[in-house]
């Protein structure tokens, strides 16, 4: 793979277990400390739980001999971190709950604040609750999760990564989204029964739509999503206990799952595709690896589930206005940004 993380920074949500944290460790072993005296690339490991992160922080460091990991980035006298004031840091662990709309705003505009850039986004976390929940926020679990913190977090990093050389951002999808043709109504998934593997394939949808639209509004940032397959990961076995009792021998690795992840992330074949496309994962059982790094349609041959520009301009306005509910007092001047 044709790559180079020498003085780039990569943000990797949900990175302290399964295909996140497989994603940090396949890019840190990719250049961090390129030679002596060269500064390698930074991972900024966004995570919930703080003991997994600890965890994850210390397995990430043994399985690249990464020198310094700090829990937190240090602020110079300046407000940011640079070269000068940290320069042996080269992995963050920051602890946010990305269902919590208002901390995720507030997490991205303190990122902004200590950080001069950001060169890629991977928007990772997520989860399956399969039965209806509503966060401390109300709003429902998989949405806020899935959709909505997405959609603040990389809204609200947009300014940054356009900042950067080569930004990017890519989001993990699911092929699940397939199924599912984009709603603009009920999107907290409030009336009928809930079906929580619909309702997680629709957040699905809602992503490769939010994908093409901020492609098209935002030409000099590399868009993309991508669906890493049945991986046996931590919260494929928890949302979907009987699955992966009855696949896991079948079920590809969590680093089988990353790979197309982190070819997104790092390579230069997939800067050069059109941005805003859907990819597939690399395909393979444990132990065998077949890349498919290739766009795929989001629609299957003569599907139902096309939306039009209309219905896909209604559902970003709703995402914006829902926003504006949650965002800080001292951002209620925080220009917004296109969608």
């Amino acid at each position: 793979m044709d790559v180079s993380v020498a003085g780039r920074s990569f943000m990797i949500t949900g990175a302290n277990s399964g295909i996140g944290k497989a994603a940090a460790i396949a890019i840190a072993k990719k250049g961090l400390w390129v030679s002596a005296g060269v500064r390698g690339g930074i991972i900024h490991m966004v995570c919930r739980n703080k003991e997994r992160a600890e965890q994850a922080r210390e397995e990430v460091y043994g399985e690249t001999g990464n020198k310094v990991i700090l829990k937190t980035p240090p602020l110079s006298r300046h407000g940011n971190t640079g070269l000068p004031d940290a320069p042996e840091t080269d992995i963050y662990v920051h602890i946010l709950d990305m269902s919590l709309a208002q901390k995720v705003w507030e997490f991205a505009e303190t990122f902004k604040k200590r950080h001069r850039s950001l060169n890629v986004l991977i928007n990772n976390a997520g989860c399956m609750v399969n039965q209806r929940e509503v966060t401390a926020e109300g709003l429902e679990k998989n949405f806020a999760t899935n959709t909505l913190g997405v959609y603040i977090l990389t809204r609200s990093l947009i300014p940054l990564l356009e900042k950067s050389s080569n930004p990017r951002v890519i989001t993990v999808s699911s092929g699940g989204m397939l199924v599912q043709k984009l709603k603009t109504t009920d999107l907290q998934a409030e009336n009928g029964y809930f079906d929580g593997t619909m309702v997680y394939a629709q957040n699905k949808r809602q992503q490769v739509v939010m994908t093409e639209r901020w492609a098209k509004a935002h030409r000099n940032i590399h868009f993309s999503c991508m669906h890493p397959g049945w991986a046996d990961t931590p919260a494929v076995a928890m949302s979907m206990p009987q699955f992966h009792h009855s696949m896991r021998a079948k079920l590809r690795t969590a680093e089988q799952g990353a790979d197309t992840v982190v070819w997104l992330a790092t390579s230069t074949a997939a800067a050069a595709t059109p941005s805003g496309l859907f990819f597939q994962g690399a395909r393979g059982r444990r132990g065998l690896l077949t890349s498919d790094r290739e766009p795929v349609p989001t629609h299957l041959p003569l599907a139902w589930t096309r939306s039009s520009p209309e219905e896909e301009q209604n559902f970003m306005f709703q995402l914006e206005e829902i926003t504006k509910s949650f965002r800080p007092a001292r951002l209620t001047r925080f220009s917004p940004v296109s969608s």
